[in-house]
């Protein structure tokens, strides 16, 4: 995927993330807002966007427990571990 596609798949989960957001205050999204990272910041890596929308992701299945546990824990579970690679990816020179 090239850094735009990447760059436009981060702003449509930033755009769920803030509507989750507005129907329930009480998300937080403490890892993703912990990246420091947001769709607008076209500087940052490829790398760094692909791990922030695995990562943000992950808290969005989360988020979505309650509506639909069963997939959404399997769906955190296999963003969660691609995050893990990507960040692996990101830390090897």
């Amino acid at each position: 995927m090239h850094k735009e596609e990447l760059i436009s798949l981060h702003q449509m989960l930033y755009d769920v993330k803030t509507y989750l957001q507005e129907i329930n205050p009480e998300l937080k999204f403490a890892q993703y807002n912990a990246l420091k990272i947001s769709p607008t910041q076209q500087h940052k890596s490829k790398m760094e966007h692909k791990y922030a929308i695995f990562v943000l992701g992950t808290e969005i299945a989360n988020a979505m427990q309650d509506v639909d546990y069963t997939s959404s824990s399997r769906i955190s579970a296999r963003m969660k571990d691609l995050a893990q690679r990507t960040l692996k990816e990101i830390e090897v020179p």
